[in-house]
Formats: C-alpha cells, sequence, structure tokens
C-alpha cells in the first residue's frame, strides 16, 4: 500500500487487499465488556507477523482506514490499515511473533505464541467480534455470498465500523468496502498493527523468548 497518511486521509487513493486476515496480540484472552469494539488505543512501534494453517470465519467485512500509532523512538505516525472484521472466527495452528531490537544489555529478542495446534476444532483458537489491522497478508482464500464494493457505512455482516465509535472515527464512511457470510482461508501468513476481540479463546498456549531473529524464531 502506497499511501501515507499524514495530518488527513486520502481515502479516494486508499485501497484496501481483497482478502480477509487473522492475528492474535496478546498471550492470554482479551474481554473488552459486550465486544464489538476497533482498537481505541495507540499501536507500539512494533508490527507483527502471524501464521495460520486455517481460518473459518462468519459475518465477515472489510474496509480501509488509518490507525494511530507511535514509532520506536516516540514518534507520532498513522498507518493506513485494512480493518478485516469477524463476527466469528475459528483458527487452526495459529502462531504470531514480534521482534523487539535494541534491549539495553541483550540486543534483539523476538516473543512468539503458538495456540490452537490441533486438527480438533474444540481445541482451536476461537474469536468473536474481531477486529483487524492489516498491513500485508498472503492466504488462499474461498467467500461465500462475497458484495463487492459496498460503502463501508453500509456494510450488513459482521460487527462492521457503524457498531462501532471508534472505527468510524479511523474510516470513511463512504469509501470501499466489502462483506461475505463466510470466509475460509488458508496457508495465512501476515502482518498486523493491531487486533482487538470481544472474546480471543487460546487453546495449548506457548509462549517462547528466543535471542535474535530470524528464520527459525518468528512465525515466518
Amino acid at each position: 500500500m502506497e499511501s501515507q497518511v499524514r495530518g488527513g486521509t486520502r481515502w479516494k487513493r486508499f485501497a484496501v487487499v481483497m482478502v480477509p486476515s487473522v492475528a492474535a496480540t496478546a498471550c492470554i484472552g482479551v474481554a473488552l465488556a459486550q465486544g464489538a469494539l476497533a482498537a481505541s488505543f495507540s499501536v507500539s512501534g512494533q508490527s507483527f507477523k502471524v501464521t495460520a494453517k486455517e481460518l473459518n470465519g462468519t459475518g465477515f467485512s472489510q474496509y480501509g482506514a488509518k490507525e494511530t500509532g507511535y514509532t520506536l523512538t516516540g514518534e507520532k505516525v498513522n498507518h493506513p490499515v485494512a480493518v478485516s472484521v469477524f463476527d466469528t472466527a475459528r483458527i487452526e495452528e495459529m502462531c504470531q511473533s514480534v521482534v523487539t531490537p535494541g534491549i539495553p544489555g541483550i540486543g534483539t529478542v523476538t516473543l512468539k505464541l503458538t495456540a490452537g495446534e490441533s486438527s480438533d476444532q474444540k481445541q482451536q483458537v476461537t474469536a468473536d467480534n474481531l477486529y483487524i489491522d492489516v498491513a500485508d497478508l498472503g492466504a488462499n482464500a474461498t467467500f461465500e455470498d462475497i458484495d463487492i464494493g459496498v460503502s463501508a457505512g453500509g456494510i450488513s455482516r459482521g460487527p462492521g465500523m457503524n457498531k462501532s465509535e471508534v472505527a468510524q472515527q479511523k474510516a470513511n464512511p463512504f469509501g470501499f468496502a466489502q462483506q461475505a457470510r463466510t470466509a475460509k482461508l488458508t496457508d495465512v501468513k501476515q502482518t498486523a498493527w493491531a487486533t482487538t476481540a470481544g472474546t480471543f479463546t487460546l487453546p495449548g498456549l506457548k509462549m517462547k523468548l528466543m535471542l535474535g531473529s530470524g528464520e527459525g524464531k518468528e512465525c515466518y
């Protein structure tokens, strides 16, 4: 995505990706009283990587927006993102990694989380009222009953921007959006800035800290 958001938002030139995404941003379940909230916090200066063997979602929608945060040196910055939203999502073999550079006396450290490593659906990661701010995504995708080109303010599937005051402050209601009854993604690889959810359940959660970064330490 080439658009840069500085001061105002250049909505007419902003293009969202054509596939949805999945991410987790915490090592425990996220509970946001009654859910249906897009991120209301300033994002950190570090994006994170996520992979999943398979994601099955219902009530999907997606629209372009901006996410406000900071660089690692404390400068304020706006990121153009594609916000992917699901009523519900079930994720098999989820991995999340984030690299923190320049820790005094240590150097670079990679934090890696895994969960839902089971073919048993009852042991897979689940989420509802899920909002994901995505910067980059690769996956194989199948949609059912998809509408492409609806206005962001006219989304009728999923939690949508109209059900979140925070989301309404970050997106143009007259901008491009898409929606589908269901979405299935396989071999997911993505980079994201933030995720929020009403509930986030991670069976079999494992966390590991490793010195350095790169292949074998990050999710991809």
